[in-house]
């Protein structure tokens, strides 16, 4: 008989206003410690024992995700300035390949058509083989990349840990291909050149990992005469820096959790100073986006200050922006506004309505329009005739093009690349995502139902099956996911190894539960600090409906969710543990009050505007006590429970799933833990490694759901 390892109990104290709590647990932080990694390979090798029964589906799954995916192929070619870019990927290969060909006229926008079998476009340079770069190494990410405007230097930045800490390196594409001299070690992702291309812009992090210092290197000298253009000393917010799709201005931007300020600089004077768009107000977010009116400079500004929850667009001077305001989009309680952008000749918004993200075009006048004027009067939405479906502004780098690029997708319907003609209206299908094999969309049905929270909230849930093996109403195995944090949303979207599990008769569901974006600003509202235990109430409502509803049963029912997801599978684990058949958390950040506590840890000031700051706030401390996963673990049964983890995880330590498997033992229950040694928050590297997490994380949601394991 198998016997789970026995973590050691070493007793550590923590004290908070008057709370003595004593973690027995918390030595296993220290990962270089040679006794806490030989605890983990004990965890993985338990797993891999008690798993041992599902290798075969795992493998099946595997290959059902693989033969499924185009192996060899292209994505559609961006263009910018005088190139389209896109990458590629080759059967056997983990990671893509970057290229670009050049542009036939300075008037040509149809791209380059894609080959059917996945070749090179003719004239293809390739400007970085992320396979060879990754050789070596058993992880690797791509940080940063961008172009120069004239297009001859490629800046690429390198993480080979899984921390997210890039090398930036830069190489000639005027011909010679050699990679100059400079190397700056040690970045957060997202450098780019300025437009003359003699300047990197980039970002360094301190020791809690947040990015608080902007840098200016100059091309072809050392990365100790770099020059610090800003620091951020206000540990809640995090820096960033980028260039506008005009190439006009350089745009810094800092942001917490509530608040945020931008900062502008000429782009013809790199070396020159940033100037303030508004100034810092606690509680006021917003974000600038440069457009071209009456010929002269503006920014739109989307924002919240005042009552404009949602967030509403106005139009200020680009010399002038603390000046007058010209209202573009009043406030509208119905529509969340979440992102402007602008173009020569027109103007794109992404918003959602109705729990579903959506995209419309405008053209703006130069004197604005009157403050009663509707979205109705300014926005000429993208229709789509499904149900459920998710739209967005997809890669768009080029300010003079005549088109906007969108990706559309669903649950049923794979994602979609389309061009938009601005002036036309006309739509062009560029790609849609190949699904080899046996998949036909009709036999899959998608819909919307509500579960009702114990407030009385009403809570959407959406679902996704196969109409030929399921039957709702007749109980199937199924799975629900949630997430709910940082007015993240889960939209719908398709995915192949998903298949896997709908062609096993399973149903896929996700409750859109609060702390989440997909119903406006205060879905998220409702759903953090002092109410953060709506999400998990909401979730358990979700999970009542469907099993009220004979969708399933909770001996067929199976819960899935990744970091702050997984303090949401933590703590419904705690709350409603004889619902669920399995449970599955990945990268958990299920240890929520230790790490909020600390603010040595990495990003835990920022996150304090998300759940509170118990260190100060003795209320804070007593209610993220009564929810954190961890501190909550007690005798009764508990379903099945996998934690996927991985040791350089920056974002969500390993410690926090090592602590609560250990004490879930205490209690006698029997958790799985598998902690990839290689990776980071995102998981492994390369996208047949990453396939086969997948596989094994389905194989165990099939086995615990009670799935038949062959499918059909």
């Amino acid at each position: 008989m198998l016997t789970p390892p026995v973590t050691e109990k070493r007793p550590t104290e923590r004290t908070h206003h008057g709370d003595v709590v004593i973690d027995h647990y918390e030595w296993l932080r220290d990962k270089d410690d040679p006794a806490v990694i030989a605890h983990l390979e004990e965890e993985n090798a338990y797993t891999k024992a008690k798993t041992r029964h599902l290798s075969l589906l795992q493998e099946q799954v595997f290959e059902e995700i693989k033969n499924r995916t185009k192996e060899t192929d292209l994505s559609v070619p961006t263009r910018e300035g005088d190139w389209w870019y896109y990458s590629r990927t080759v059967e056997g290969l983990q990671y893509g390949i970057h290229c670009r060909v050049a542009a036939r006229a300075a008037d040509d926008w149809e791209p380059p058509a894609i080959p059917e079998d996945g070749s090179p476009l003719p004239g293809e340079q390739v400007l970085l083989d992320d396979n060879v770069e990754a050789e070596g190494h058993e992880f690797f990410s791509l940080g940063s990349f961008d172009v120069t405007g004239d297009g001859t230097m490629l800046l690429f930045g390198v993480d080979v840990e899984g921390d997210e800490r890039y090398t930036i390196r830069l190489r000639d594409l005027s011909g010679s291909g050699r990679e100059f001299d400079d190397e700056i070690p040690g970045t957060a992702a997202g450098a780019l050149f300025d437009p003359s291309g003699r300047y990197v812009f980039y970002t360094t992090v301190d020791d809690a990992w947040r990015p608080d210092t902007v840098w200016r290197h100059e091309v072809g000298t050392p990365a100790s005469a770099d020059v610090t253009v800003f620091h951020e000393p206000d540990e809640r917010f995090w820096l960033g820096v980028g260039l506008t799709r005009s190439r006009r201005y350089l745009v810094l931007e800092a942001g917490s959790h509530v608040t945020s300020e931008s900062w502008l600089l000429d782009a013809a004077d790199p070396t020159g100073e940033f100037r303030v768009v508004w100034p810092r107000r606690d509680g006021v977010e917003y974000d600038v986006e440069h457009v071209v009116a009456g010929g002269k400079d503006r920014l739109l500004v989307i924002h919240n200050e005042g009552d404009a929850v949602n967030f509403e667009l106005v139009s200020v001077a680009a010399d002038d922006p603390q000046g007058d305001r010209r209202m573009l989009l009043p406030h509208d309680p119905r529509m969340r506004i979440e992102a402007a952008h602008g173009f020569r000749d027109f103007v794109a918004l992404e918003y959602r309505r109705d729990g579903l993200p959506r995209v419309a075009i405008a053209k703006v006048p130069a004197d604005g329009l009157p403050a009663d004027a509707t979205p109705d009067d300014t926005l000429h939405e993208l229709a789509f005739d499904e149900e459920l479906f998710s739209a967005g502004v997809g890669a768009n780098p080029d300010w003079a093009q005549p088109s906007l690029r969108i990706g559309f997708g669903s649950f049923v319907t794979p994602s979609m690349v389309i061009d938009v003609d601005v002036a036309s209206g006309d739509r062009t299908v560029r790609k849609q995502q190949p699904v080899l094999g046996d998949y036909h969309p009709e036999r899959y049905a998608q819909r919307r139902e509500w579960a009702t929270a114990p407030d009385g909230t009403q809570v959407p849930i959406s679902l996704v099956y196969r109409h030929d093996l399921v039957t709702l109403g007749e109980p199937a195995p199924t799975l629900l996911y949630g997430y709910g944090s940082y007015e993240h949303a889960i939209d719908p979207g398709f995915g192949i190894p998903r298949l896997s599990l709908l062609d096993r008769g399973m149903v896929f569901a996700i409750a859109h539960v609060r702390g989440g974006g997909e119903m406006g600003r205060l879905w998220y509202e409702h759903g953090k600090k002092l109410h953060k235990k709506h999400t998990f109430t909401d979730f358990i409502a979700a999970a009542e409906h469907l099993v009220d509803r004979d969708v399933t049963t909770p001996d067929h029912l199976v819960a899935q969710g990744g970091s702050a997801g997984g303090l949401l599978m933590g703590a419904v684990a705690n709350l409603a543990p004889r619902l669920f058949a399995g449970i599955v958390a990945e990268v958990p950040f299920v240890d929520p009050l230790t790490s909020i506590l600390d603010p040595s840890l990495p990003l835990t000031v920022i996150e304090w505007d998300e759940w509170g700051n118990p260190l100060d706030d003795p209320e804070v401390y007593a209610y993220m006590k009564s929810y954190a996963p961890v501190e909550n673990v007690h005798a009764v049964g508990y379903p099945r429970i996998l934690a996927i983890t991985s040791l350089n995880d920056t974002r969500v330590l390993y410690v926090e799933p090592a602590k609560w498997v250990a004490r879930l033992r205490e209690v006698g229950a029997d958790p799985l833990l598998k902690i990839e040694m290689a990776a980071g928050h995102g998981g492994v590297s390369g996208r047949y490694a990453a396939w086969r997490e997948r596989a094994f994380a389905n194989a165990w949601i099939i086995d615990a759901a009670g799935a038949h394991p062959s499918g059909e």
